[in-house]
């Protein structure tokens, strides 16, 4: 697993990364059974986030698992219980402190959401009809401040390679014509939500015969 950010403010607590010599906050993944310092500090964003009901302490019980399960549920995440990379990243989504800001997926999300149903005009920008990268540009532009390019072939320059989309990030496709022409905000599970030119913005399953293999890659947009 990729090594985690050395400090991740979280719900008003801090993530330090450890001293010298010892594994970096994120790098194990934890499930009920387990007792160290990383389900101490998981738990306690999960009980600032008021998923946890009982008391924090270093060790992963079935109480625990319940409240990572609702947690990973609200962020579409698969709901196992475990927290591996993406349970993480999604715990750590409320600020960073070493480079780059992260955008807030969760306002992102709940933005993109609420424009379900809009209906698809090429060229457009606005609620009264969006092309697929109009609508990405709106939604970061209005949730979170953040100005991304116009084109889908633009923001896919200006974005961030990863290897595996997470929750928040933009999912590319070749359609139309060569190279990225298409993109939505990944779901998680496989879903994603775009502006297509069929259904206006609606959910689609990034692994369907029709995306699957017009898929070329995930970008993470970084804040302004």
């Amino acid at each position: 697993m990729k090594k985690m950010l050395s400090a991740l403010l979280v719900g008003g607590a801090l993530f330090a990364s450890p001293a010298m010599g010892h594994a970096a906050f994120g790098d194990t993944v934890l499930k009920q059974g387990m007792t160290n310092d990383d389900v101490e500090q998981v738990k306690t964003v999960l009980k600032d986030k008021g998923f946890l009901k009982g008391e924090v302490s270093r060790y992963f019980n079935y109480e625990t698992k319940k409240a990572v399960m609702a947690f990973q549920e609200k962020h579409n995440l698969e709901a196992d219980g475990i927290v591996g990379e993406n349970t993480y990243n999604a715990l750590g989504k409320g600020g960073v402190v070493e480079g780059e800001s992260e955008v807030n997926t969760d306002k992102v999300i709940s933005k993109a959401k609420s424009l379900m149903g809009t209906p698809y005009k090429w060229g457009g920008t606005t609620p009264s009809g969006f092309d697929c990268s109009g609508y990405l540009q709106y939604v970061y532009k209005e949730s979170v401040g953040v100005d991304i390019p116009r084109t889908v072939e633009d923001i896919y320059k200006a974005g961030e390679n990863v290897s595996e989309p997470q929750v928040g990030d933009l999912v590319f496709f070749e359609t139309y014509k060569e190279g990225p022409s298409h993109a939505g905000i990944y779901l998680g599970d496989g879903k994603f939500i775009n502006a297509s030119s069929s259904k206006g913005v609606t959910i689609s399953d990034k692994n369907s015969s029709y995306w699957k293999e017009r898929y070329i890659g995930a970008k993470r947009i970084a804040a302004n």
